[in-house]
């Protein structure tokens, strides 16, 4: 199995910036994909941006330009670097992960239990 190890959550003033980590431990045979979702109170759980064993990139239209990122695979962790945040950032940010437990396994999705964004007005 695998744990996800979240860290960076917290209490910002908009414009301000936070950096979430998100390190993977466990057996595992190789990291396919990382992410992150949000969710706000009231709101769909949300993809927020995903990075790819080829390192293709994507981000939701309402974080484009202000998140990054990124990923290292030596250490088996992602990291999401937040800047410029608003107070509609605010929400429970999960990491998620795809990983090919082994040889001849197909991957398998783990999720992280979330840390706390918010960003105060």
């Amino acid at each position: 199995q695998v744990q996800l190890v979240e860290s960076g959550g917290g209490l910002v003033q908009a414009g301000g910036s936070l950096r979430l980590s998100c390190a993977a431990s466990g057996s595992f045979f190789s990291i396919y994909a990382m992410g992150w979702y949000r969710q706000a109170p009231g709101k769909q759980r949300e993809l927020v941006a995903s990075i790819d064993g080829r390192g293709g990139i994507n981000y939701a239209d309402s974080v484009k330009g202000r998140f990054t990122i990124s990923r290292d695979n030596a250490k088996d962790t992602a990291y999401l670097q937040m800047n410029s945040l608003k107070a509609e950032d605010t929400g429970v940010y999960t990491c998620v992960t795809e990983v090919i437990p082994g040889a001849d396994y197909g991957p398998v999705e783990y999720w992280g239990q979330g840390t706390q964004v918010t960003v105060s007005s």
